[in-house]
């Protein structure tokens, strides 16, 4: 089971969340100056913190603890993940999960003031891969989604002529995509983007390879032109 909750950081209520903060921290000057933060925003409907506030983070995260403890304490769901409103629950059937869904709606509305997101609150097999992070993740590996490269891609578009800058961004984003199955795709993003470095890689690649024909000249050189960059790459030489 997977789900979302609905214009969460629009819909955090701010007496609520004071009052599980007030339960933790017992010094008054610390608790006035969170009221403060808290109602700096939206005191009128009393609800809704700034999703770019460095406090709110950390409020949203204490504002779904409430959650977590309920699905593991009252609900005894051993399977539960959650990054920030986003949360899955694995179980063995559709209709246990779907009864935890409504009881777990039931929680929200009426403890936190919260409500699932309708289209993104679904019971299915996990053998047809999780959506999770930027990840579809199934059994033993993981692969990006696609939306998760459309948006890298639109980025790097919006950089077009600063090859530093897209240089930067590229490296960045191999460092969160190298945790799924992508050498492929980050290839030919690197193709895409940033063709000159793609070139000198291959460039550097084929002249290693050329050094092994000294040491395995026949099984060396089988391999080399097995590889189907080498036409590019002595075009290059």
């Amino acid at each position: 089971m997977q789900c979302d909750i609905s214009k969460y950081f629009d819909n955090i209520n701010h007496e609520i969340l004071f009052g599980i903060l007030q339960k933790k921290i017992g010094d008054k000057k610390v608790l006035r100056l969170i009221q403060e933060i808290i109602d700096s925003n939206n005191k009128e409907t009393g609800k809704g913190i700034p999703i770019g506030n460095l406090t709110s983070q950390l409020f949203a995260n204490v504002y779904l603890n409430e959650l977590d403890q309920f699905v593991k304490r009252d609900l005894k769901r051993r399977y539960y993940l959650r990054y920030m409103d986003d949360f899955l629950i694995f179980g063995r059937g559709k209709q246990e999960l779907w009864r935890t869904k409504e009881t777990i709606a039931g929680f929200l509305k009426t403890k936190l003031d919260l409500r699932l997101h309708p289209k993104k609150a679904n019971v299915f097999p996990a053998r047809l891969g999780i959506g999770f992070l930027g990840f579809r993740f199934f059994a033993d590996y993981a692969v990006l989604r696609q939306s998760t490269l459309k948006r890298f891609c639109k980025k790097l578009k919006e950089k077009k002529g600063d090859e530093s800058a897209i240089s930067k961004s590229f490296d960045s984003f191999c460092a969160f995509a190298g945790r799924a199955r992508s050498w492929r795709t980050l290839e030919n993003l690197e193709a895409r983007f940033l063709p000159r470095r793609r070139q000198q890689r291959t460039i550097d690649r084929l002249n290693a390879d050329l050094q092994t024909l000294s040491v395995r000249p026949l099984t060396g050189f089988m391999h080399l032109i097995e590889r189907s960059e080498i036409k590019l790459c002595l075009s290059k030489i």
